[in-house]
């Protein structure tokens, strides 16, 4: 079972395999490719890529003077559940005090930030 649902987007990273299977346990799907390219393909057709990036320099958040770069949404049915998963995963909390809202922002191991929305 998935965690969320996410269109297709191509992330910079050290690792592509590494980050590309992060992403696996989450939404699901199988890793294709190897080198500097790697695509996870998920169950509902979309597909997301990862693409080496020697010298990655993960973004800052929040920091309006470092660009965050991307972000991704993604939609959950219970966010206790799916954090609990991804932190599981090697996630890192970045914003997830606020229980009354409808997000909690975290970073990916590569330390992209994506957030959990409540669906």
């Amino acid at each position: 079972m998935a965690i969320a649902k996410l269109g297709a987007v191509v992330l910079d990273c050290p690792d592509p395999r590494a980050l590309a299977g992060f992403y696996a346990e989450i939404l699901g799907g199988t890793v294709e490719g190897e080198g500097d390219w790697v695509d996870l393909k998920v169950p509902d057709g979309q597909s997301l890529s990862f693409q080496e990036a020697p010298g990655h320099v993960p973004p800052k958040w929040p920091a309006p003077d470092h660009s965050q770069q991307f972000h991704l949404d993604l939609t959950v049915e219970d966010l206790d559940a799916a954090e609990a998963g991804i932190l599981a995963l090697g996630a890192k909390t970045l914003d997830a005090d606020d229980r009354s809202r409808t997000f909690r922002v975290y970073a990916d191991p590569a330390g992209h930030p994506f957030c959990l929305c409540a669906g």
